[in-house]
């Protein structure tokens, strides 16, 4: 296939999906058997695309001149694409299990806004300029919105509120911005190897620039803008792997990882201190987020909060300016992908199967569900650092990039980090395997949630697995 026809097809794709979503409104296991069957040539053609050299461009509409809608895939955006890509069939056949386990009504409507989420994250991952990124970025978040108010209580919608106040105002009051700004310093929007700003802004004013775009990226969720992401947690599990895992927030520091390396320049970054502040913005996220989910008991809660503290990691990668560390920051946006879209499958498996929600209530549970506690456990030891799991690689990129740049407090901040993961996820494997059942559990016959729901969980606990020995294909270099 050309490299055109590939971008449109994973352009295309999502938004087949959801037309044919309402045509087979009527006919569920139609509707949702074609979802995950366009999920799997979705998958294919990001798998072929990550595998292709650069140099296509696709191009869509212009609207005055140097400024376009149009695509051109580099290195990071492949990867992204190939993240959502390939989880989006995974996670389809997840939430077909969900759903209908858990007596979710409105499907059609879930399945629909959930596919155009797709889209959206394909369109950030392959935009060519800062104006296609802002447009799709947008369209991410008022896709997901229904998704995060679909069970129409009076908390949902308050949670959606939240969602939408927090990232509608700080992309059009701060990002936009910023944006703008991009324009009216280099007359261009488009992204550069190298990035684009170095000769044509006084380096004073750099940090202020970099402030607009990180706390305009609210899907990143750095503190304090962060508040959005465990409002959101209300809405149905395959919401939670969809903001956490597959699009949303990994659509946020992506964006923030792109705009530092193609944008600003990580050369230029370094040459100038202009990141300095973030660099320690997000240790305190990290540091910060890690005490917060220790103190919580529900576990998508905790979860929540967990991925904001991860979330800090891609952008002090960001933040360091070396080659090591955006390198280990876009390695960490698929193996935190993958180990955290397994935890909150196990989530939604554990409710489903036994309504339960509260960590303290999950004692002596892993022998009822052996199969949900140990693909949790791999998550788990993932997002904690330890091998042979992905996350272990990931995080020794981004000590190895903090030492590069000087920043020894750093590697306290990141080993702090990681003892506080082991406490609070490795509570959740410690009680469900070792401790006295709870009082509410009936038997300690094996229970768990229906296949449609353990495949998933299954596979995506192997892709973390997978991802430590494969890891060569995944390092980017950014150079500098």
């Amino acid at each position: 296939m050309a490299g055109d026809m590939l971008i449109l097809a994973l352009l295309g794709l999502p938004l087949l999906a959801s037309a044919l979503v309402l045509v087979l409104r009527d006919k569920p296991n139609l509707r949702d058997g074609q979802a995950l069957l366009i999920g799997l040539i979705t998958a294919a053609c990001a798998i072929e695309l990550y595998g292709r050299a650069d140099g296509d461009t696709l191009f869509i509409l212009s609207l005055a001149v140097g400024l376009d809608i149009s695509f051109t895939p580099e290195p990071l955006g492949k990867l992204f694409a190939l993240v959502a890509g390939v989880l989006w069939p995974v996670a389809t056949l997840y939430t077909v299990g969900y759903m209908r386990g858990a007596g979710e009504e409105n499907h059609t409507r879930f399945m629909f806004f959930y596919a155009i989420a797709i889209h959206a994250a394909m369109g950030i991952a392959l935009s060519g300029n800062l104006l296609t990124l802002f447009v799709f970025y947008e369209l991410l978040t008022f896709s997901t919105y229904p998704l995060v108010t679909h069970k129409g209580t009076p908390e949902a919608m308050r949670a959606g509120r939240i969602y939408l106040g927090i990232l509608v105002a700080s992309s059009v009051i701060l990002l936009l911005l910023g944006v703008i700004g991009i324009w009216v310093l280099t007359s261009t929007l488009d992204f550069a190897t190298g990035g684009i700003l170095a000769g044509h802004i006084d380096p004073f004013y750099v940090p202020l620039l970099l402030a607009l775009f990180a706390f305009g990226i609210g899907k990143a969720a750095l503190m304090p803008l962060h508040r959005w992401l465990p409002a959101a947690m209300v809405a149905p599990t395959p919401v939670s792997a969809l903001l956490h895992a597959v699009a949303v927030v990994k659509a946020g520091v992506f964006t923030v990882l792109k705009v530092a390396v193609y944008v600003f320049g990580i050369d230029f970054l370094r040459e100038t201190g202009s990141s300095d502040w973030l660099v320690w913005l997000a240790s305190f996220s990290i540091l910060a987020a890690s005490i917060v989910a220790m103190s919580k008991t529900n576990l998508k809660a905790r979860l929540a909060y967990s991925t904001i503290s991860q979330l800090g990691y891609i952008v002090l990668g960001a933040a360091l300016a070396t080659s090591l560390a955006a390198s280990g920051a876009a390695l960490h946006i698929a193996a935190h992908a993958a180990g955290k879209i397994t935890l909150f499958f196990c989530a939604g498996a554990i409710y489903v199967a036994h309504h339960l929600t509260d960590i303290k209530e999950m004692n002596g549970l892993g022998r009822v569900m052996p199969v949900t506690f140990t693909a949790f456990a791999l998550g788990a030891l993932s997002i904690i650092g330890v091998p042979p799991l992905a996350g272990a690689w990931s995080k020794i990129m981004l000590m190895g990039g903090a030492l590069d740049n000087g920043h020894l407090a750093v590697l306290a901040v990141l080993m702090l980090s990681s003892l506080l993961n082991l406490v609070y996820l490795g509570e959740i494997v410690l009680r469900g395997f070792f401790a006295a059942p709870s009082h509410g559990l009936k038997s300690e016959a094996v229970q768990e949630a229906p296949l449609t729901m353990v495949l998933p969980l299954c596979l995506t606990a192997l892709m973390s697995l997978a991802l430590f020995f494969a890891v060569d294909v995944f390092i980017l270099d950014f150079g500098g």
